[in-house]
């Protein structure tokens, strides 16, 4: 008899490791993963994603309705992100947000709504088979109100789908989304090193930087 594993037990472990690697310090970011019911679990507000629980997460439902393991919990302030990803595209299974230093440096490399990408081989990863791809990440401003945010998302998503599955919120971080959530997880690896790239070239004055 197959076991079925408790997605949360993935999702504590994908947060630690993002921990570690310093994308998750003192309680940013939020991680979540579907249900076949098309509810998801996603990460509590105000947990340290070091050191997560099965009981620090909370539970959306299509309607609306929310579950926690106890009345002062509440899920992340990113929820409605979440939740408009999941919308938006059907075959999504899993969303991760990040907060990382890469992630907000980039963003500042231009002054419009999208960063364009270096035609790397690890865009190949995140789904682009072409040769000398262009590629860009939309960006979108960081309101306080998060209701804000979704709003923008929805309206140009809706009018021009994002080539790659990924969104960057200016001095905020990064999102993903993906078919799984080991995927998912390939994916911030993967724009991590792109970011990293990029802000290297920056640094060394190599030609190649195309955000000039």
């Amino acid at each position: 008899m197959e076991t079925v594993i408790d997605p949360r037990t993935e999702l504590i472990t994908t947060a630690r490791h993002f921990y570690q690697q310093g994308w998750m310090v003192g309680t940013a970011g939020n991680l979540s993963v579907l249900l076949s019911d098309r509810s998801f679990w996603i990460t509590a507000s105000g947990v340290s994603k070091g050191e997560l629980s099965h009981s620090d997460f909370a539970r959306v439902y299509p309607d609306g309705k929310i579950e926690t393991a106890a009345p002062h919990f509440k899920p992340s302030a990113e929820t409605g992100i979440h939740q408009l990803i999941y919308h938006l595209f059907p075959e999504a299974q899993a969303c991760y947000h990040i907060h990382s230093i890469e992630s907000n440096l980039v963003a500042r490399f231009v002054v419009g709504d999208s960063l364009l990408l270096p035609p790397l081989e690890m865009l190949k990863g995140l789904g682009v088979w072409e040769e000398n791809p262009s590629c860009t990440v939309p960006i979108f401003t960081n309101h306080l109100q998060v209701s804000q945010i979704v709003a923008e998302i929805s309206d140009r998503f809706q009018i021009n789908p994002p080539k790659i599955p990924a969104l960057l919120i200016r001095d905020h971080g990064i999102t993903v989304w993906a078919s799984s959530w080991q995927t998912a997880r390939n994916y911030i690896e993967l724009i991590d090193y792109i970011f990293r790239y990029m802000l290297a070239v920056r640094q060394l004055g190599l030609e190649g930087d195309n955000n000039n």
